[in-house]
């Protein structure tokens, strides 16, 4: 057996080095072999350019021991000298260095469940582009291919280190892939599926306004394209005896090289790992960049989200410390090739040291029992797994799924309180518990269920034709590695920082409660109902009603009112602005002396009762930084006098009146939803103020369009369909209280900003 040599003066182009196992190699070339000149392919990202991203990579912790080691100011200056970027991408390489000795070629999408499209543009794309670049250059160098070791497909038993048997046509499948947006954009136009997502959104949107409608609708149509692709490469990846997409572009780029590169004469080695995880020794213990594959799994479980699992107790989980990859391929990168028989090498651990599924379990749950994930209230309590089997899990998995669903539909039918809210949120953490289950289940299914070995014999040797002086930090025998010690001191402990550093965060509340910014370019905006005041139009009209009616017809009008309320519910239901429309109606006849004698009186006093302190206590913080606080509302302006002193300005709707009368009709269209986001975009450009840093306050779903619009906004007392949203966009969710009888209150004070300064609040719409 030959003792392969490291390598010393050689050129390395790397892709992928922005990746983890692109740093940990560009890494380990820096930091234990100087002679090396190293090119890097990095694409430019949005404003920042290949060398950008080149010096943020250096401020990666994966390079700090070895900066530390020779001093910052000389690893930069090795940097500048030993590293060139080519700026480029997998499918446009341009053109390369003559001089090239040895290309590692790692980069590949991260997501095992991709849309196909993506998929293949960059595993199967990528490598067409990195081959053929290559042979368009002078440089014929030694191509070390990093693939996986699951390009074997679904199968049982030994896998051996060599090319894959398989007869598909890859550039057909690629094709296919590469048109496959292209036919999924198309059917997502179709009238059978856009009448789907469209009575969806009038279902849940519908009150927002038609454009609101309009925005989900596309939204839905886009989230439908995404799941169609994804589908589609899962499905067609299965259909040909793979396990997903991934595993399938990654077999088709081993074939690229094999076709393009090695058929041709020239020199490849093709690195195969299992699961990569953190290191076991370099650059030091537990060094990750992001979760990897078993960590979403693992953390899950530590969550307390994953009940049960369907794996095997006794299947092999392959895991392989990222450290050892790297080190087995510079070793393959240093070894002499045979341009005629291209090398597959497994860097695996069931073979040697295999890891029972049942042990990986018994390591997961001894951690986590011992270092429980903090919780609200308290810590997290794991799950014991009895691997039921997969049939037993997906029958339960079912279940629940449904009984979550049928809650979720009770809960959005019933009124809007704190109660309700915490009700849909216990469902929601539920259901997301159940899709967390739902996609590990589909993801990791062929990993933890498979009984596949993967032979490294290609990879031992490798190992034995090492210097007997290579120190254990460069070496890669799975045979050296303790599970227990690997997981409990070194894995574990790893992945569970960044989670503990993100539970720790102060919450959001705590967050939100800092003095507002001064500025005088920001306004606050402000909805009435519901938000400054718990009434509603139906609650006014009763109150003026009541003062005004004369006794001869108080049966005649309650009646009528109670005939007409199915009708109010179904506007309310369809259009915010039909309801006004048809509600307002019942003022006709109403004498505005009477209105106004009211509003001075006991109508003014009522509505006073039901304000919201907190609302007011709002408004005069906004005031005292100097914001533009102006309340907006679809009632009309002669109820709203009891509120001008709070704000600097309010817009209210009017109505047409003959004679002092109302004729019951509006003098303009309501100001609500969408009409109310334009009338607050118009009256920004207008003053001169900043909508991303503006306040704005809703408690309506109707009030969503206008709500997106300012920077910070906030759901106050929201009914579901507004809660929702307002969660999925981490919105502040306020709880703001109606006054008990011994409540004060609060006084307006004066605006304190130059441009209020001497203004006096008005209630006609602004233009």
């Amino acid at each position: 057996m030959t003792t392969i040599k490291a390598l010393t003066t050689e050129h390395v182009f790397l892709t992928g080095a922005t990746g983890f196992v692109g740093q940990a190699i560009l890494e380990r070339l820096l930091s234990s072999h100087p002679g090396t000149r190293i090119s890097i392919l990095v694409r430019g990202k949005g404003s920042t350019s290949g060398e950008g991203r080149l010096a943020n990579l250096m401020r990666k912790p994966v390079f700090a021991q070895w900066m530390e080691s020779i001093g910052k100011e000389k690893a930069l200056d090795e940097v500048a000298r030993r590293v060139t970027v080519i700026e480029g991408s997998l499918t446009d390489v341009g053109t390369l260095p003559d001089d090239i000795d040895v290309v590692i070629h790692g980069a590949s999408t991260v997501s095992f469940d991709p849309p196909i499209d993506e998929a293949f543009d960059t595993n199967v794309g990528g490598a067409t582009g990195i081959y053929t670049a290559l042979l368009e250059s002078k440089s014929r160098p030694h191509v070390v291919h990093i693939s996986t070791a699951y390009v074997g497909g679904i199968r049982k038993g030994i896998v051996p280190e060599a090319s894959l048997v398989h007869n598909v046509d890859w550039r057909a499948e690629y094709e296919a892939a590469r048109t496959a947006r292209t036919r999924v954009e198309f059917e997502s136009r179709q009238p059978e599926a856009l009448r789907a997502q469209l009575d969806a959104a009038k279902a849940r949107h519908g009150k927002a306004g038609p454009q609101a409608v309009a925005q989900f609708t596309e939204a839905a149509r886009a989230e439908w394209v995404h799941d169609r692709l994804v589908d589609y490469g899962r499905m067609r990846a299965e259909s040909l005896g793979w396990t997903d997409v991934y595993t399938l572009t990654k077999a088709f780029a081993e074939r690229v090289a094999e076709e393009l590169w090695a058929q041709a004469g020239h020199r490849l080695s093709v690195v195969r790992p299992s699961i990569i995880e953190s290191a076991l020794h370099h650059p030091i213990p537990g060094w990750i960049d992001g979760f990897k594959v078993a960590d979403p799994l693992i953390l899950a479980y530590g969550r307390g989200q994953l009940p049960d699992f369907p794996g095997l107790p006794d299947s092999i989980l392959d895991v392989i410390p990222v450290d050892f990859v790297v080190n087995a391929a510079l070793a393959a990168a240093a070894t002499k090739a045979d341009p005629k028989a291209p090398k597959y090498y497994h860097v695996s651990s069931g073979a040697s040291n295999p890891l029972p599924f049942h042990r990986m379990y018994e390591n997961v749950n001894a951690y986590f029992t011992a270092n429980p994930l903090p919780a609200e209230d308290g810590e997290i309590s794991v799950p014991l797994w009895r691997f039921p089997g997969g049939q037993r899990v997906e029958k339960a998995l079912v279940k629940r799924e449904r009984q979550a669903a049928r809650a979720e539909r009770m809960i959005t039918k019933m009124p809007p309180t704190p109660q309700t809210r915490r009700w849909l949120d216990e469902v929601k953490s539920g259901q997301h518990q159940l899709e967390v289950l739902r996609a590990f289940t589909n993801l990791y299914r062929a990993y933890v269920q498979t009984e596949i070995i993967f032979d490294d014999r290609n990879t031992r040797e490798l190992l034995a034709s090492l210097p007997k002086k290579t120190p254990q930090s460069a070496r890669f025998d799975v045979t050296e590695i303790n599970w227990e010690n690997y997981f409990q001191q070194v894995h574990f402990p790893a992945i569970t920082t960044l989670t503990r550093a993100f539970a720790n965060r102060p919450a959001a509340k705590a967050r939100t409660a800092k003095k507002l910014p001064e500025r005088s370019d920001v306004v606050a905006v402000f909805d009435l109902e519901g938000t400054v005041v718990d009434s509603n139009l139906v609650k006014q009209y009763l109150l003026l009603w009541g003062g005004t009616v004369p006794r001869a017809r108080v049966v005649h009008d309650l009646a009528n009112f109670t005939f007409s309320l199915r009708k109010y519910l179904r506007a309310e239901r369809r259009d915010r602005g039909e309801f006004i429309r048809t509600f307002m109606r019942r003022y006709e006849g109403f004498k505005i002396v009477e209105i106004e004698r009211m509003v001075r009186g006991s109508f003014g006093r009522a509505m006073m009762r039901r304000v919201m302190p907190d609302a007011l206590r709002r408004v005069q913080e906004h005031r005292d930084a100097g914001h533009r606080t102006i309340l907006v509302t679809g009632t009309i302006d002669l109820m709203v006098t009891p509120f001008l002193p709070y704000f600097d300005e309010v817009v209210a709707g009017r109505m047409h009146e003959r004679d002092g009368v109302l004729t019951g009709f509006l003098a303009d269209p309501p100001l609500v939803d969408e009409a109310r986001a334009a009338w607050l975009r118009h009256y920004a450009d207008l003053h001169g103020f900043t909508l991303t840093e503006s306040y704005g306050y809703g408690d309506s779903h109707a009030d969503l369009m206008w709500l997106q619009l300012v920077g910070n906004p906030s759901a106050v007392n929201p009914d579901v369909n507004l809660y929702r949203h307002a969660q999925e966009k981490r919105w502040n969710v306020l709880d703001w209280k109606r006054r008990s009888p011994s409540t004060p209150i609060p006084r307006p004070r004066a605006a304190t900003s130059a441009h209020q300064e001497g203004e006096e609040p008005n209630s006609t719409p602004s233009s």
